[in-house]
């Protein structure tokens, strides 16, 4: 079989995965191929509720060989994910790493799903990692930023990279105004501060004021009392 033949052969099947793709996703998963090669494929993955991906972004690709759908693709993870190390192939029995075990018949919407199931997953294997669920949900929460510094990820997914723009507007507005709250607050308390001390020292300065009255008005009374004695002897 000719080159030419494998190659149009892996085009056509991988433009019939497509349009299958577009009508029927796979859930948590978008994947679509570069405009200038339809041999390498991105896709991202939403991480599903309740795993310690939820809310996460994260980013990889699929690199067909030419002998497809007769030989299977490389696998990359680009999104730092706490599960596989990122720009590394994969070691999966759904990757170039098993051709013995790849199935011709499986398409991109299988190979994607059976990628997201591995990822739920905790087996080792060449090309993952091991870190807790803290790491994990703390790199989910720092996917959205770094996807966007990719410019590959803006450009196949704008509508995606306008969400985690729009969130970063967000969070950067809540934060300013939690800024701001907490100066006014803080402010406020100052202010009652000073209040209090003001109100202090009026207190005592009133008291002294009381004192020196009274030991005035005993000091009169005292001497009015020694004059009237002192009259009453004379």
């Amino acid at each position: 079989m000719s080159t030419k033949r494998v190659n149009t052969t892996a085009t056509a099947r991988l433009k019939q995965d497509y349009m299958r793709i577009m009508k029927d996703p796979v859930p948590y998963v978008r994947a679509v191929p570069l405009p200038s090669n339809i041999l390498e494929w991105h896709y991202i993955v939403t991480g599903p509720e309740n795993s310690p991906y939820e809310g996460g972004i994260y980013h990889g690709k699929l690199v067909f060989p030419r002998e497809f759908p007769f030989k299977p693709p490389s696998i990359y993870m680009i999104t730092p994910n706490g599960r596989f190390k990122c720009n590394t192939r994969l070691c999966l029995s759904i990757s170039d790493f098993h051709p013995d075990t790849w199935n011709p018949a499986w398409s991109v919407s299988t190979i994607l799903t059976g990628l997201l199931s591995f990822m739920l997953e905790k087996s080792p294997t060449l090309g993952s990692i091991e870190t807790s669920d803290y790491t994990k949900r703390q790199l989910a929460a720092q996917s959205g930023p770094f996807n966007l510094n990719d410019k590959v990820f803006c450009e196949l997914f704008p509508d995606v990279a306008e969400v985690v723009r729009e969130e970063q507007r967000k969070r950067a507005e809540e934060l300013r105004e939690s800024t701001n709250h907490g100066l006014t607050g803080q402010r406020s308390r100052l202010n009652n501060g000073q209040n209090n001390v003001n109100g202090a020292n009026q207190g005592i300065f009133g008291g002294a004021l009381a004192n020196i009255f009274v030991i005035l008005g005993l000091a009169a009374f005292a001497y009015t009392v020694k004059y009237v004695l002192r009259s009453v002897v004379d």
